[in-house]
C-alpha cells in the first residue's frame, strides 16, 4: 500500500508541467529516500507508515497543482512534519527527509 502511494505521488509530479524541473527532480528524489525510509519502519508501526505516506502524497499533490493553494500545501507539510514526530531519535534519517521535503515546498513560493 505505502509503494502504491509513493508510485501515485512520483507520477504525479513528473505530469506537474508547471513545476520547475530542478525543484521536480529534487522532491522525486527526496520522496523516494522517504519510501526508503519508510520501508525500514518496523511491521509495529505500519499505521504511522501510512500516515506518514498519506501526508506526503497530499504535501506533493499541492506542491504539483496548478493552482496552488498555499493554505493547503502547508497544512499538509504540517501533517507531515507531525507524523514523523516521535522518530527523531529511533530514525533520525526519517525525521531528516521529512524536514527536507517541507524545506522544499516551503521554498517553492506560494
Amino acid at each position: 500500500m505505502i509503494d502504491d502511494t509513493m508510485a501515485r505521488i512520483e507520477q504525479a509530479i513528473r505530469r506537474a508541467g508547471e513545476a520547475d524541473p530542478e525543484h521536480r527532480d529534487e522532491l522525486i528524489r527526496l520522496l523516494q529516500q522517504l519510501q526508503r525510509e519508510v520501508g525500514q519502519l518496523p511491521e509495529a508501526h505500519g499505521e504511522k507508515a501510512r500516515s506518514i505516506a498519506q501526508f506526503a502524497e497530499a504535501a506533493a499533490h499541492e506542491a504539483a497543482r496548478r493552482e496552488r493553494s498555499s493554505r493547503l500545501l502547508a497544512l499538509s507539510s504540517d501533517g507531515l512534519r507531525e507524523s514523523v514526530a516521535g522518530f527523531e531519535v529511533s530514525h533520525p534519517r526519517l525525521t531528516a527527509v521529512v524536514n527536507e521535503i517541507c524545506g522544499l515546498l516551503a521554498g517553492l513560493g506560494i
